[in-house]
């Protein structure tokens, strides 16, 4: 490839670590080993080391085909156990007089064997769910089994919905209805009255205070949920009216997705809780204050209020909860509530990895060695040669100046017809490697102009993958939420070239071109050049790895171009396994038989009526009857392979 640079100087994984912000947002979960593979630590610095390369090697002896996720199920139970810890440490330095009890919000991640990790890992804890849609609920219902389990209702409620969590309720199960509009109180009173089950109530508060990053609207007094200070007077109102001042069990708040800021939750916990402290005082013996999600996810590593990032720890998000509920609560004289969050993407986040592999590259200035140049080239031909020739004595800026004015003025002349198609081709290809050898000349320098920053981004390669951005990144094309993305191998090599991702769908919006950097974002990733050999195949693998995947992604995937759900492996540790842990669980992903069952296209029908085109074709002698037969069979068998592409 012609963006390699000259390296002479040694390279080293901790730098690899540097470039890729690694030790940053891993959170001690991923780092880099001494051969340059990323490596996983599930249980941080209390467990066995994973390295992604092994994994990938076990799934391809298992005949898995890529993409592939993979799911850390201990790095599940570990950040179940930390968020609780976290509490638990709040409330004893504080002298908080009351207990910590999570949920986790089932629609950040709806898959069963998530969420039964969770559940499972969270016992200890008497840890809940939280559902926002009658399917959700459905599938809390049958996974909770214990006595006093706990589930939060939020979301519009329609009768079905409400009768269901009531028979929760008689099932022993700590059900609680959130209102979430005036309607649904007066909804709930009734249906609870037909079942003959006493409700357990909460009543969302519409708070000034908001969030801030990309979800900041969805709080504040437009939000979509929630009742204003006026409806929340009413709703009293008619709780005393109706007598079921007993039934209010709970004050929730949300302030937004993933907050960047400390400042936004320390605001918001001292207003709900001034809420709390005046119902109370009105006789609403209200027992648990629940302080939504919110909770971020520091993706990019920068530990700042940027969109992508957070500027606190868990610990100090945990502290500042119960130090200003508990401040608010003394000062006003009642009691501690019980704590509750909706803690989703801080649990999730870090569990699964996407690894998909690298098809080949688009290059703007690959070799055109089917280009020759002769004595009676075109005249903005032999300018362009001749800045080529004597790059080195040229100023480096003036000579890009130059060029592009020649590459302009081809354009012109080819859209007048006075220009011929190989005479373009020779100008093109000229520029890009001016531009190549320019860029080069800048590479180190302190003052970088800016049309030459642009330069590199306009030569960075775009690396094909075999993978969907809608179906796997979707949160990065609809919002433009940042993912680390990094190789996952050969980072014991300086990587050479700059290069944006493009999936394989017919979309061109299927394309990652904005990544993490320490301030801001870049425009391109730093990766290894990769060989292509005659053929145009890529002479090794090369693999990328997209990390804290396991919020959101796994079940927001849109089935553009019909790419399914990709193949996953579990992986768990086990200090008996001579490496430390095994691969648990393979689920494959989907068919394309299962992709078109999708989109209501029966594969009976499909068969059918193929071979009903071969009989007519084999009849007419247009193909002969073992071609036929072949062709059905490969149909048929293609059916039943994995939608992504098998190189």
């Amino acid at each position: 490839m012609s963006n390699v640079k000259e390296s002479f100087r040694s390279w080293s994984v901790e730098e690899a670590s540097e470039l890729y912000h690694i030790n940053r947002w891993g959170a001690n979960y991923f780092g880099i080993s001494p051969k340059g593979h990323v490596i996983a630590h599930p249980l941080q610095e209390a467990g066995a080391s994973v390295d992604l390369m092994d994994i990938v090697a076990e799934a391809k002896s298992r005949g898995l085909k890529f993409p592939i996720l993979i799911r850390f199920q201990d790095i599940l139970r570990h950040r179940v156990a930390t968020i609780n810890h976290a509490f638990q440490k709040a409330i004893q330095e504080c002298e908080y007089r009351n207990a910590y009890r999570g949920v986790f919000p089932v629609k950040v991640n709806q898959l069963r064997e998530v969420v039964e990790e969770i559940l499972d890992a969270g016992k200890p804890f008497r840890m809940g769910l939280e559902v926002g849609s009658k399917p959700e609920l459905f599938a809390a219902m049958s996974l909770q089994d214990t006595s006093d389990s706990l589930m939060i209702c939020n979301g519009c409620k329609d009768p079905g919905f409400i009768h269901m969590a009531l028979m929760g309720i008689k099932l022993n199960k700590r059900v609680i209805l959130v209102v979430e509009k005036m309607e649904e109180l007066r909804q709930i009173i009734i249906i609870s009255r037909k079942v003959g089950v006493e409700p357990m109530i909460g009543i969302r508060a519409r708070l000034l205070s908001k969030g801030t990053g990309k979800w900041a609207e969805s709080a504040g007094e437009n939000a979509k949920f929630g009742l204003s200070t006026s409806e929340l007077v009413a709703a009293t109102e008619l709780l005393i009216e109706e007598d079921l001042c007993h039934c209010f069990k709970l004050l929730h708040f949300h302030i937004g997705s993933q907050v960047p800021d400390i400042l936004t939750f320390k605001k918001a916990t001292q207003e709900a809780g001034r809420l709390y402290a005046k119902l109370y005082k009105l006789g609403f013996k209200i027992e648990t204050v629940d302080v939504g999600g919110g909770l971020g996810v520091d993706y990019d590593g920068s530990r700042t209020a940027f969109e992508s990032s957070t500027n606190y720890s868990l610990q100090e998000y945990a502290n500042d909860i119960v130090y200003y509920l508990a401040n608010v609560c003394d000062a006003e004289k009642v009691p501690h509530p019980e704590i509750t969050s909706e803690s989703g993407r801080a649990i999730v986040a870090h569990h699964s990895v996407l690894i998909v592999e690298v098809l080949g590259t688009i290059q703007k200035d690959s070799p055109a060695h089917h280009l020759e140049y002769g004595d009676q080239e075109h005249a903005l031909v032999q300018e362009l040669l001749e800045i080529r020739a004597n790059l080195g004595t040229l100023n480096k800026l003036e000579a890009y100046h130059d060029a592009l004015e020649r590459k302009d003025d081809a354009y012109n002349m080819f859209t007048l017809g006075l220009l011929e198609l190989k005479d373009k081709a020779k100008i093109e290809t000229l520029f890009w490697e001016i531009g190549r050898s320019v860029l080069e000349s800048y590479r180190g320098k302190a003052h970088v102009p800016e049309e030459i920053r642009q330069l590199k981004d306009h030569l960075s390669g775009q690396y094909l993958c075999n993978f969907s951005v809608f179906q796997s990144l979707l949160d990065h094309w609809a919002l433009g939420q940042l993912f680390p993305i990094m190789p996952i191998h050969r980072l014991e090599d300086e990587p050479c070239c700059e290069g944006t991702l493009v999936d394989i769908t017919c979309d061109s919006d299927g394309k990652v071109d904005r990544f993490i950097a320490f301030e801001d974002t870049n425009n391109t990733l730093p990766l290894h050049d990769i060989a292509i050999d005659e053929k145009g195949e890529l002479t090794h693998d090369y693999y990328l790895g997209f990390f804290l995947m396991g919020a959101y992604q796994d079940i927001m995937g849109d089935l553009h171009n019909l790419f399914g759900r990709v193949n996953e492996v579990h992986v768990f540790l086990d200090p008996d396994e001579p490496c430390g842990y095994y691969v648990e669980e393979v689920i494959e992903g989907s068919t394309v038989g299962l992709a078109l069952a999708s989109v209501q296209y029966d594969q009976h029908e499909m068969k059918r009526r193929m071979k009903k085109q071969v009989d007519k074709a084999i009849k007419a002698d247009q193909m002969k009857p073992s071609e036929g037969m072949r062709l059905l069979r490969d149909y048929d068998h293609g059916l039943s392979g994995y939608t992504y592409l098998s190189p």
